[in-house]
């Protein structure tokens, strides 16, 4: 954690509760995001997704500004690793049935077979040098696009930002429960809470201590499980409250699945470098042009399995 004290860490697991709680009715998995284009052409749940990186990309500014945060985040460049690694990615995440974040929204409402998305995910990381070998990244410095431009916008988003957060407590007051916690929405609150948990607590979501982990590299272990169940919690109550949890009995093809799925959303997430939660929560609002076109690629990716298993299905029929 950047700041150990008990006030921090506890505002903190707030946070990271309230960013699990809204998962259950946000919309940040992106398997969901693609299959409502794909099947329904819509685009609600994508443009939540590219709002809630605009707010992040204002309340980084912000936090920046104020000397919140010691200093944005750096970027890598774009190489032939960055688009294979989200192919790759992508096509985890298909497998899998959700993304890294919406796994956390699955094991919430008592789909306990997406525990082993996590197992995969580990084993990915262990697995990683000797199937691919470990590629060089080359790092960027942390002055982004969004840095370089925040001078001249930070001010008049951050007024409408305020505005933003304005409107979602008043329909939580006014509206009742389901139209509050709209999908967009809560993907909003959900960039909101992550906001706050990077500038309490910097790194600390479970794919990057997964990937600590099995290198060796795992620092501050205490706090960023105790971040973890916090969010998971959150989930908990999120899916109880919403009237989805509901256990289930995984069959082993749905767990060979979260397993090759966890390890192949490791394998792109190294390559590319950046699971799907970072690539949109701080890469994008960033600026960073690995993270865009590594998001888009994840994206297309999904829909051509997606497209792909509709063909096949259906030309059996």
């Amino acid at each position: 954690m950047s700041m150990i004290t008990p006030l921090f860490f506890i505002l903190a697991l707030l946070a990271a509760g309230v960013m699990g709680f809204a998962i259950q009715r946000g919309a940040t998995c992106s398997v969901t995001a693609v299959d409502e284009i794909v099947s329904r052409r819509g685009t609600k749940r994508l443009v939540a997704l590219l709002e809630a990186a605009v707010w992040v990309a204002v309340g980084l500014g912000l936090a920046q500004h104020f000397h919140l945060l010691n200093s944005l985040p750096g970027g890598y460049a774009v190489t032939s690793w960055t688009f294979f690694g989200a192919m790759i990615l992508g096509l985890g995440a298909y497998i899998n049935g959700a993304c890294v974040v919406g796994v956390i929204a699955r094991l919430g409402i008592g789909q306990w077979v997406f525990a082993l998305t996590p197992i995969g995910y580990f084993l990915g990381c262990l697995s990683m040098q000797v199937i691919f070998g470990m590629p060089m990244h080359t790092a960027t410095p942390s002055t982004s696009a969004m840095a370089l431009a925040a001078s001249a916008a930070l001010w008049p988003l951050a007024a409408l930002l305020i505005w933003r957060i304005y409107k979602i407590f008043t329909r939580t007051r006014q509206a009742n429960s389901d139209t509050a916690w709209s999908p967009h929405m809560a993907t909003i609150v959900i960039g909101f809470a992550f906001l706050a948990t990077v500038i309490l607590s910097e790194k600390w979501t479970y794919t990057e201590v997964l990937s600590e982990l099995a290198h060796g590299m795992l620092q501050n272990i205490n706090g960023r499980i105790g971040m973890a169940a916090a969010l998971f919690a959150g989930a908990v109550v999120g899916g109880k409250t919403a009237g989805k949890f509901c256990w289930t009995t995984p069959s082993i093809t749905a767990a060979l699945r979260c397993l090759l799925g966890g390890a192949m959303m490791a394998w792109g997430s190294l390559l590319i470098p950046g699971s799907n939660d970072g690539l949109i929560l701080i890469g994008m609002p960033l600026l960073w042009p690995y993270a865009w076109l590594a998001f888009f690629t994840m994206c297309l990716s999904i829909a051509s399995a997606q497209l792909a298993t509709r063909y096949f299905f259906n030309s059996q029929v």
